[in-house]
This record gives C-alpha cells, sequence and structure tokens, in this order.
C-alpha cells in the first residue's frame, strides 16, 4: 500500500466524488476548484493518476491539502480563474461549490474557458424534501447536502438541476454526462426526463464541454 493509498483510506470519500473519478481519464492535468481538505484530489491521483493542482480559498483547508502533499494554493475562484490560460487543463472539477460563489455564471464561463472538460456536481434545491420542507414548515430546507440554517450558510446562491441545465445552454456547454444521486451519494438507476429528476435526485454530477 502506498503513502497516499493510506491517507485516501483515512478519509470518507463521497459519492459525487466516486462520480468524478470515474469521469476523469487517466493521466490527466486536472485543476480542482474549491480543494477543501484535498479528499477528492488524493482520490484522483491514487484511482486515476492525475497531475493535479487545487484552488482553495480557506487557509485552513489549504494547509490540510499542503499537509497531504497536495499542490493546492489559496485562491478566489470569482477573481482568480482569469489568471489561467485558454484551455490549460484536461479537466477542471469543481464538486459542491458552484453555490458557494458570487458569481456562478461567471465562474463557470471560465471554467469552459480553461479546461477541455469540466466536471460539476452540485446539491438540488428542487428535492422533494426541500419543497416539503417549505410547503410544510415554512422555512428554509436544511438537509444533509443543504446542512446550514439560512442565516450562516455558504451557499449564495441556491438552484435546481433544471437550473443548471438552463445556464448550460446560455453558456453554449454541451452536457456529455449527467448522473442523478441520491442523499447517500448512490447513483440513481432511472432513465427519465430532467423534471423527474429534479424532484427525487438530491444532487447530481455533469460533464461540460464547450466547443
Amino acid at each position: 500500500m502506498t503513502s497516499v493509498d493510506a491517507k485516501i483510506n483515512d478519509l470518507p470519500v463521497r459519492g459525487d466524488h466516486r462520480v468524478v473519478a470515474n469521469l476523469v481519464p487517466q493521466g490527466a492535468r486536472v485543476l480542482d476548484i474549491g480543494s477543501s481538505d484535498g479528499t477528492l484530489l488524493m482520490l484522483l491521483a491514487k484511482e486515476c493518476g492525475v497531475d493535479g493542482r487545487g484552488i482553495e480559498l480557506s487557509q485552513d483547508g489549504v494547509n490540510k491539502c499542503v499537509a497531504r502533499g497536495l499542490s493546492v494554493i489559496q485562491g478566489d475562484a470569482d477573481t482568480d480563474l482569469a489568471d489561467y490560460p485558454d484551455k490549460s487543463f484536461d479537466v477542471v472539477v469543481m464538486s459542491q461549490t458552484l453555490q458557494a460563489t458570487r458569481d456562478p455564471k461567471g465562474v463557470m464561463d471560465e471554467l469552459l474557458r480553461i479546461g477541455h472538460q469540466v466536471i460539476i456536481s452540485i446539491p438540488n434545491f428542487a428535492h422533494w424534501r426541500n419543497r416539503l420542507q417549505l410547503l410544510f414548515r415554512g422555512r428554509m430546507p436544511v438537509t444533509k447536502y443543504l446542512p446550514y440554517e439560512w442565516y450562516d450558510t455558504p451557499n449564495i446562491h441556491f438552484c435546481s438541476l433544471r437550473d443548471f441545465v438552463e445556464l448550460c445552454k446560455e453558456l453554449d456547454a454541451t452536457v456529455e454526462k449527467a448522473v442523478a444521486l441520491s442523499g447517500r451519494g448512490n447513483e440513481i438507476p432511472v432513465a427519465a426526463p430532467w423534471w423527474v429528476w429534479n424532484i427525487i435526485a438530491e444532487q447530481a454530477v455533469f460533464q461540460l464541454r464547450r466547443p
């Protein structure tokens, strides 16, 4: 067992991270936006042999990544992506972070410029449990993937899966693959139109490309 194997075995791996790892080509040059504690980059290094780089807003997250031997710098997706050349990475990944940016549309536009391929995972605000909490409790939903109260959430922009697909169309981004996930991070094995996934999926992973 390598040191990377040992480290990743000590960390919980989210379901959307597993899906991302299945979409990233072997040996790809990857930029991970919002690296958090480095779990995803470590998984990609172990399973895909990637040349990984990361950007993380919090200094605490950067420290954890660096302590694990990862090449992660402190940066803000809203302001710092403009410094990267066009198509400088094979894959750009953003997992459960887009909704925390100030300008999601502008950030996505930059991701599509920087990467030959973009992989994004997002929570689905239109999940049926969220709808019921709003309907019957009259309060902002609190769930596993939206665990914060309205007054302390880092999530600035909530969106549904259908909202995200419409944004992809506005940005001329092709959805090459989309995977709907349950609350436990398991793939929902149902071939269904978007309005169905928009109700039953708690999160989803999208693989995008722009000509």
